[in-house]
């Protein structure tokens, strides 16, 4: 890469728009730099490009190809993963522990001593969720919380950023109301960004990028619900497992 891709990709003005997708570098590295500010964000997203990058760095920004989605009316349920859904010792909501699910999503997992949600992007996504673009599915337990997943929507397209789980099969819950309620609201794709086996496990499949922004596109250009938003088809609620 040489000092003109460097200077292309660079983002040194609040009003400098992103470079073509097309001349992502082969990771799908699109540009650097910038902010996190909500315009920045809702810009990054409605073109189908997202912030990836580790605390202390340069925000990095992607648009990588191929891209995964998963189409929410697709989700593969396994028979242990519907028994755990419709076991319903639990309970489950929407945008009720925004911060707690990016809290819980920011701390390492295993053997990995690192995360990739730091403080500046906590903040951001918090901002995104009080203007009503960024969302949490919370799953509860005896009052705590045991799962959950977080995203941006962008009209009838939704971003997934991250889940966790607390309790076995906590965050296939959350995903599987996600899908349950999407699909009643006709969104077309979840952007799940990059491939992994887990993703694979549960129905994501890979476009081109060219497939994915046309899909992606068309989705984001249709008005979704208005925020916030609540579940409005019928889920575990029971109040014994809810937040006191």
């Amino acid at each position: 890469m040489d000092a003109t891709d460097l200077m292309r990709m660079y983002l040194a003005d609040p009003d400098q728009p992103f470079p073509p997708v097309e001349l992502a570098d082969p990771s799908g590295l699109i540009a650097f730099g910038g902010d996190l500010s909500p315009q920045r964000l809702l810009n990054a997203y409605s073109s189908g490009i997202f912030p990836w990058y580790d605390p202390g760095e340069m925000i990095h920004w992607y648009c990588p190809d191929p891209r995964s989605i998963l189409i929410p009316t697709d989700l593969r349920v396994t028979k242990s993963h519907r028994r755990a859904v419709e076991r319903a010792d639990y309970a489950v909501t929407m945008n009720r522990a925004f911060t707690d699910v990016m809290s819980n999503c920011a701390e390492p997992r295993g053997d990995d001593a690192g995360t990739w949600i730091g403080s500046d992007m906590l903040a951001a996504y918090l901002r995104l969720h009080h203007l009503g673009h960024a969302h949490s599915i919370e799953v509860w337990r005896d009052g705590d919380l045991v799962g959950g997943l977080y995203g941006v929507a962008c009209g009838r397209s939704f971003a997934g950023e991250s889940m966790f789980s607390r309790a076995r099969d906590t965050s296939k819950i959350a995903l599987y109301w996600l899908c349950a309620q999407l699909t009643a609201w006709d969104f077309d794709l979840i952007d799940c960004q990059v491939a992994s086996g887990h993703l694979t496990s549960l129905g994501a499949i890979e476009l081109s990028r060219a497939d994915y922004l046309a899909l992606h596109t068309s989705a984001a250009a249709r008005p979704g619900p208005p925020g916030p938003w609540q579940f409005d088809i019928p889920v575990p609620a029971a109040p014994g497992h809810l937040p006191r």
